[in-house]
């Protein structure tokens, strides 16, 4: 099964998402090509959008190498397994978050070009990536998305293996991925166009479908 790009994956997910469009719903992308894919389903459902923005924690000397991720609001998960194998110390891990943090924050004001995030107290929310491999950002994501007194959590991805979609069953009320495959090597394998999504198209994307709200964020 191959996505004719990121669109096309959105389309087809709001359509499978269809049960949501008569409720309090909002539509989370994370960047950058989730977005993307979350604008289309936002369309869809005509519901506002709006990012989530978590960052890979990358290990000292070999940051291709994920230890954890980090969300906007501080949200911290780690690979308590990794982190013990590379031996880094609580100093390490916290210089990590708060080079990441500065990243994060220059990001969001850069998207949201100065709005205000939209509230997600009592609504449903559908976090929205084009896909997902080690799952590490989109963890914690959902665990920003949890702390905000959200009334349901849903995921909803074009493609995820299937052992990353068994762990992220546990985690939020409901999950819609449209293709588990098999053999999984690559998000960008399922896509005929898997370009990269520039900056500038988040921000129109943005700018086009969100509302400004009072946000606990």
């Amino acid at each position: 099964m191959l996505f004719k790009h990121r669109q096309d994956a959105g389309q087809q997910l709001g359509e499978s998402l269809q049960r949501y469009k008569p409720e309090n719903t909002v539509v989370l992308g994370i960047p950058r090509g989730g977005v993307v894919v979350a604008a289309e389903v936002a369309k869809f459902l005509n519901a506002p959008l709006d990012v989530i923005i978590p960052r890979k924690l990358g290990a000292p000397h070999n940051p291709e190498v994920a230890i954890g991720a980090l969300t906007q609001d501080g949200t911290v998960i780690l690979d308590e397994v990794t982190v013990r194998r590379l031996g880094l110390s609580n100093a390490q891990i916290n210089q990590m978050v708060e080079d990441v943090s500065v990243e994060i924050q220059r990001r969001v004001e850069k998207y949201r070009s100065g709005k205000t995030g939209l509230e997600l107290r009592g609504k449903t929310v559908i976090v929205v990536d084009d896909g997902i491999a080690t799952g590490f950002t989109v963890q914690a994501a959902l665990q920003s998305v949890k702390k905000s007194g959200a009334d349901k959590l849903i995921l909803a991805v074009p493609v995820a293996p299937a052992d990353t979609v068994s762990i992220f069953r546990e985690i939020v009320d409901s999950l819609v991925c449209l293709y588990i495959p098999e053999e999984f090597y690559a998000v960008g394998q399922f896509y005929n166009d898997f370009d990269q999504t520039s900056d500038e198209e988040v921000i129109k994307l943005l700018a086009n479908r969100t509302t400004t709200q009072p946000s606990l964020s």
